[in-house]
């Protein structure tokens, strides 16, 4: 009896693990953050073209909050101390100001259209996050969400795909095979891989992702347990209090007045999707129809509340939770076979279903209760193939990079026994065999790695 007991909980606790490990570290394709970084650039690209149409009145000595005083935000001076800090607090030259927001513009433009996305996003982001605290009180939902996009995207390869980059790297690839023999193919210094990043999966898109996506949960639910806290989400006249505002309506829908039901429904459906989203983003069945409501509520504050931005981007900020595969296949991309396991689950389901309408035997029950464990085993090995598949990928596109630098440096003469990249080959070689790997599984007979 306790021996069964702790082989449950040793199974629950090793179903656990294996669960948090693919949730964060299984490697993803980097197309919906691609098409993520699309829109966070084109957002912040407008929102500085905006800010430059009258940049004096938000920066320097002349803003309408000043240097002094948007310290003195964040310091306690006026209120809370905060940790941000801004070097443009301390910034009076309008040329350096200048020169510092058209620095913006270009990063932004670059991260856009995803050019040097590796330095581009990193810049774009830091750059916005200077302005955005130095500008604290002339600030809304926009810059904060466009901001996090940007932070997640700036240290992923996003501009793997749908970007200049990716035109880059395959003018290099054609380059290299049309100038190069079999023995110095894909010349490419490591650098230059890290600059220009392969179109394959990565455990750091999955983590941005991961991330990214639990931001999204936290934003909902805190801002659904704050509207919790007002009467008018309780007695359903939120939303017509919003239509009827002149401040921002940008069409007038007042006649819907004559509908009381139909706003009281409104308020209370949203109130509900907003509270409850961390929970129905996450199940295949409840996924589309809470994205779906996501993009009538902002939508509809887009057309009728004059936040066209930030309804936009809230709306591009909900498709991190679309798979990469729909990007894919209308690239032409086919995905991988997946197990046929699925079959045996529903055949063992309806069995299981049958035994118990039907009176099968207690010896046919167990032996549809060993099929199900057995299926259950095979589903825990085919994702932990798939895991170690995408880390055997990581590996070859390091070796790819390091055996044609050592080429080179076999060409011009400088390759000495010390050479730290023999050291690094030697390294991922290794650490392969430890995990259990084999040469097989290294795919040396790949022409790139001989």
């Amino acid at each position: 009896m306790i021996g069964a007991i702790k082989d449950q909980l040793s199974h629950g606790v090793d179903s656990l693990v294996d669960a948090w490990d693919w949730f964060w570290f299984t490697p993803r394709h980097v197309d919906t953050l691609a098409v993520l970084r699309i829109c966070t650039g084109a957002m912040l690209l407008y929102s500085h073209l905006v800010l430059a149409m009258d940049l004096s009145s938000f920066l320097g000595t002349e803003a309408w909050i000043n240097n002094d005083a948007a310290r003195a935000l964040h310091n306690g001076t006026f209120g809370e101390s905060t940790a941000a800090w801004s070097y443009l607090w301390s910034i009076d030259s309008p040329t350096f100001i200048w020169i510092h927001h058209l620095l913006a513009i270009a990063a932004s433009a670059a991260f856009m259209v995803g050019f040097l996305t590796r330095i581009s996003g990193p810049l774009a982001w830091f750059l916005q996050l200077m302005i955005l605290h130095r500008l604290l009180g002339s600030l809304f939902g926009l810059d904060q969400i466009v901001t996090y996009c940007a932070m997640y995207l700036a240290f992923t390869p996003c501009g793997a795909v749908f970007s200049v980059d990716a035109w880059l790297r395959r003018r290099r690839e054609e380059a290299a095979s049309e100038n190069s023999n079999k023995d110095s193919k894909a010349a490419t210094t490591e650098y230059a891989s890290w600059l220009f990043p392969a179109d394959v999966p990565s455990t750091v898109a999955n983590v941005a992702t991961r991330l990214l996506q639990v931001h999204m949960c936290v934003i909902y639910l805190f801002g659904g347990l704050a509207k919790g806290r007002g009467q008018l989400w309780w007695d359903g006249t939120a939303f017509w209090y919003a239509i009827g505002n002149y401040e921002y309506q940008s069409i007038d829908v007042t006649f819907l007045s004559e509908y009381p039901t139909f706003f009281t429904g409104l308020t209370h459906i949203t109130l509900f999707w907003e509270i409850f989203y961390c929970a129905l983003i996450w199940p295949k069945l409840t996924r589309p129809i809470t994205l779906a409501i996501a993009v009538a509520v902002h939508g509809g504050i887009a057309l009728f509340l004059g936040m066209a931005t930030f309804g936009m981007m809230m709306i591009a900020a909900n498709g991190i939770f679309l798979s990469p595969w729909i990007f894919r296949r209308w690239r032409g991309l086919k995905p991988p076979l997946q197990p046929t396991g699925s079959y045996a689950t529903s055949g063992v389901n309806t069995s299981v279903a049958s035994a118990k309408s039907s009176g099968l035997s207690q010896d046919e029950k167990q032996r549809i209760a060993n099929l199900e464990k057995a299926e259950a085993a095979f589903k825990k090995r085919y994702v932990k193939l798939k895991r170690r598949e995408a880390k055997v990928e990581e590996r070859n596109e390091r070796i790819r990079a390091t055996k044609a630098k050592l080429r080179e440096k076999l060409k011009d003469g400088t390759l000495s026994a010390s050479d730290s990249q023999l050291d690094h080959l030697s390294d991922d070689v290794n650490d392969h065999l430890q995990d259990g790997g084999s040469g097989i599984d290294l795919n040396l007979s790949d022409p790139d790695l001989l």
